[in-house]
């Protein structure tokens, strides 16, 4: 249970920064006291999430949020595409990795690049990307950290932070998209956003 804890301190970081942001400033302390007594957050992106703790949100409600934008071509590459290429890839759709699959007609994930990879092992070593193949700088498949859709939000927020990473393949037998730290963040703040209306109602004096 210690990710969790890690993630929810994480989460209450976040709820204070939300906070004190708010426009509504003349209930800003009463709320900071009134969310320091709650023990769960809750989920308010949709009607039927309504009241959900995010301890209980998971990867695919993220995915789903994403709409379209978590599947596609332009998430990955082969391992024997060229670098120049990958990276083209990675600007043209402003990302900053791709997963790696290997060549063939289906979806085997080898690892993923990312613009650290070029960085570090093309530009700082001065190799060319016009000659060198995604899988010699690629992070190996062995050394890849992914997640289900059925991973819990804040697990994935914890796996970000103790790997330094921003972005998350999300893998059930096959690449299904991928996840970054701006994707759950975002599902904080939106969770949170709703937290923060239903506690100014109730400071209005609009729940009995």
């Amino acid at each position: 249970m210690q990710h969790i804890g890690r993630a929810v301190r994480c989460c209450q970081q976040i709820v204070k920064d939300t906070i004190q942001q708010s426009p509504h400033g003349s209930v800003t302390s009463k709320m900071e006291k009134l969310l320091s007594q709650f023990g769960r957050v809750t989920w308010s992106s949709s009607s039927m999430q309504q009241h959900k703790g995010l301890e209980n949100v998971t990867v695919a409600e993220v995915l789903m949020a994403k709409g379209d934008q978590h599947t596609g071509s332009w998430l990955w590459c082969r391992s024997n595409d060229l670098v120049l290429d990958a990276v083209k890839n990675m600007a043209q759709n402003d990302i900053g990795s791709l997963v790696v699959l290997k060549p063939g007609e289906h979806q085997y994930v080898a690892g993923i690049i990312t613009e650290r990879d070029y960085i570090k092992k093309i530009i700082a070593q001065g190799r060319s990307p016009f000659y060198t193949k995604v899988g010699e700088i690629m992070t190996d498949e062995n050394k890849l950290i992914t997640v289900t859709s059925d991973t819990n939000i804040l697990r994935a927020m914890e796996l970000m932070t103790e790997y330094q990473i921003r972005h998350i393949p999300v893998i059930n037998g096959k690449l299904v998209g991928m996840i970054s730290i701006k994707d759950v963040v975002r599902a904080v703040v939106e969770q949170q956003g709703g937290e923060l209306t239903r506690l100014n109602e109730f400071i209005k004096g609009e729940y009995y």
